[in-house]
């Protein structure tokens, strides 16, 4: 593969689908207003609002590649990226961050809402706040994991908007939602706490006033606030199917709690965890559990 196009990280398109997130939860709530909407109109909103958020994703990947080269070397795959081992030019790198960025925006501004556009804005602000000095919130223990579990919100935002609609989502639901990717964030890097130990600092300076103990325990602290806004938006919905498939949910988050302590090595990207296939199946097994309940589940009954 091109070396520019392995600088952009596009095989990391799977985060993006997180958008469906919020497209999902719009319709469990608010089905009318995809009653006016055809099946191509609804196509069309889906195809656009994935392909504009994989790309502005995409420019934040730029930025990181590069704000970061620096302290890739110190870790034991990243030194490996193109820019570090000289193989792209970080000009050219960045051109292609505008290329993606600007049409994006324009795509946005013209064929969806103010909304879709400022949540769209918030995510490439959000790449912006966590990689670029002097704010750089990667380099503060727990902030770090914080800033960069927000683009989870953020993309439930850009599929909530995808479609015409004016109402706010519900609290619970993105606190939920951002609760699940901080769970994600602070396991990789108690995994690279685990591996890189004396070098950890020297790739990531939060690693330097980690400790095992805070770790394991921001981890717990993520599970239970998602679970307590996934309950709270349950309960308040009375929604029983919700309900019932929790304890398969719970032992999904265990998964991920024993494989960080257990791995053998740094732990993969969360999305390189759907290549193993007993992982890839029950997470498919959750999804259509909670396709199902989207459609069978009914608010107050």
């Amino acid at each position: 593969m091109n070396a520019y196009l392995r600088a952009m990280r596009l095989e990391r398109w799977p985060r993006s689908t997180a958008i469906f997130a919020g497209t999902a939860a719009l319709y469990f709530l608010r089905r009318d207003i995809f009653g006016g909407l055809g099946i191509i109109e609804i196509a069309a909103r889906l195809a656009g609002s994935f392909l504009v958020t994989w790309f502005i994703s995409t420019a934040n990947y730029i930025i990181n590649e590069v704000a970061d080269a620096p302290f890739d070397i110190h870790h034991p795959t990243k030194r490996n990226r193109p820019l570090v081992k000289g193989e792209v030019r970080t000009k050219p790198l960045l051109a292609w961050a505008v290329v993606l960025g600007v049409p994006s925006f324009l795509v946005a501004g013209i064929f969806f809402s103010r909304e879709f556009l400022f949540s769209l804005l918030a995510l490439l602000a959000a790449g912006f706040i966590y990689n670029i000095k002097p704010v750089r919130t990667k380099d503060v223990p727990f902030i770090d994991a914080v800033s960069e579990s927000m683009n989870n919100p953020i993309r439930f935002l850009i599929g909530w908007y995808a479609f015409p609609v004016r109402m706010f989502p519900p609290w619970s639901l993105l606190i939920a939602w951002w609760a699940f990717g901080n769970f994600l964030m602070i396991a990789k890097r108690l995994s690279e706490f685990r591996f890189l130990k004396e070098r950890a600092a020297d790739y990531r300076a939060s690693l330097k006033r980690y400790t095992m103990h805070s770790l394991v325990l921001g981890m717990a602290v993520s599970a239970a606030v998602f679970f307590l806004g996934y309950f709270y938006f349950a309960v308040s919905c009375r929604l029983q199917l919700f309900i019932l498939i929790s304890p398969l949910l719970a032992f999904y988050f265990y998964l991920f709690f024993r494989k960080t302590l257990h791995e053998t090595e740094v732990m993969e990207e969360p999305e390189r965890l759907l290549g193993r296939p007993k992982f890839a199946l029950y997470t498919v097994f959750l999804f259509l559990l909670y396709l199902a309940a989207v459609f069978l589940d009914k608010i107050g009954r």
